[in-house]
């Protein structure tokens, strides 16, 4: 699949087809559908996750296995202080945010981007985006401004996704929401605001990354939030609320309102790395797998964890009758497609430095244990 900037359609084939290590061009361009889950479904596994709550050094090895090819490729990993990666990382882009937004004039305005941009969070985004820069050969400091672009166009969404027009949801990341805190007035425009800045971030803050390589990390910011990414899963969402949803579209709604801002930080991540157009799609590939994964898992947590422990009111979805995976699929059957999520992420991973890309492939047991 040639290298776009933007691109109207994606190839969503990688879950129905093993990944071949120097097979990238030869893999079908399928459009994915609800069928394809239900093929999915048919070729399950029930081999466990080797996940826990802390994927520290004691974790044994993970691998990266083709369990459906003939000449299966296993990739046994070195031991990985991952929470210690995401601490450190965290850390970095919490004060590069911080620096980012100051308080000033209209001090109000400010304050509101503040207060849901620094509210806590794993900075998942982020961090992607600078373990793809670093997995290619990029640097942190490339990296960060792409990475705070993710995180301030990531908490755009949850202001607005938070709203009474939308969600309606009064309680995120533990904290009150900024519509409650500020008004309703006032975090419609931060998160305007925010969208808006995180573009001019990007193209004022980087070093040392030719133009070429920053026109594509603008034209994937552009695809990830716009009519064909974000927004386009965010209507869909709203216009499917009390009538019956099928599978596919379930599946088009999270991969455009979630998955897409989890590729783009991996591929902006890449691009800024220097990576050259096979390995970007690498993980473009891998970053589409772990952006459904995120949200099959916060589809079980909505039903399965408290509103302390998720730090955002539990059992949203089942009280609106939302259509989510668990309901679809139950939750026996969500979980197994979580873990076929992780299996062919970890695929795309295969193509690189085991050692280079231990961070990515500890990034989907995370996200899978967050189930447990």
């Amino acid at each position: 699949m040639a290298f776009s900037a933007t691109f109207s359609s994606c190839d969503y084939s990688l879950l129905l087809k093993k990944s071949s290590v120097n097979g990238l061009k030869n893999h079908p361009k399928v459009p994915f559908s609800g069928q394809h889950f239900k093929l999915m479904k048919a070729n399950f596994t029930t081999r466990a996750l080797t996940v826990s709550k802390s994927s520290a050094v004691q974790q044994p090895p993970l691998t990266a296995a083709d369990s459906q090819g003939s000449n299966s490729n296993t990739i046994p990993l070195p031991p990985f202080a991952f929470d210690e990666y995401m601490k450190t990382k965290a850390k970095s882009v919490n004060k590069a945010l911080d620096d980012a937004i100051p308080i000033q004039h209209p001090i109000k305005i400010h304050e509101s981007m503040r207060y849901s941009l620094l509210a806590g969070g794993k900075r998942v985004r982020p961090v992607l985006c600078i373990a793809a820069c670093e997995l290619v050969g990029g640097d942190e400091a490339a990296a960060m401004p792409s990475a705070c672009a993710m995180e301030m166009i990531h908490t755009m969404s949850l202001i607005h996704d938070d709203l009474p027009c939308m969600d309606n949801d009064d309680l995120r990341r533990g904290k009150p929401t900024n519509h409650i805190k500020y008004g309703e007035e006032t975090a419609i425009l931060a998160g305007d605001a925010l969208l808006s800045f995180s573009f001019e971030h990007v193209a004022r803050a980087t070093k040392n990354v030719s133009p070429d390589r920053m026109i594509r990390v603008i034209g994937e910011l552009g695809s990830a939030v716009g009519s064909e990414g974000l927004v386009a899963g965010q209507i869909v969402d709203i216009d499917s609320e009390g009538k019956e949803v099928s599978l596919s579209d379930l599946e088009y709604i999270h991969i455009h309102k979630t998955a897409k801002l989890l590729e783009a930080a991996v591929v902006c991540g890449a691009i800024v790395g220097g990576a050259d157009d096979e390995s970007v799609e690498r993980m473009r590939k891998y970053a589409r797998c772990i952006g459904l994964l995120f949200q099959v898992v916060d589809d079980i947590l909505d039903v399965t964890k408290s509103s302390e422990e998720l730090g955002k009111t539990a059992g949203k979805d089942l009280a609106t009758d939302k259509a989510t995976y668990p309901k679809l699929l139950g939750i026996d059957e969500a979980r197994k497609l979580a873990a076929k999520l992780v299996e062919q992420a970890n695929q795309e991973l295969a193509y690189f430095d085991a050692a280079k890309a231990a961070p990515l492939y500890h990034f989907a047991n995370y996200i899978a244990s967050r189930q447990n």
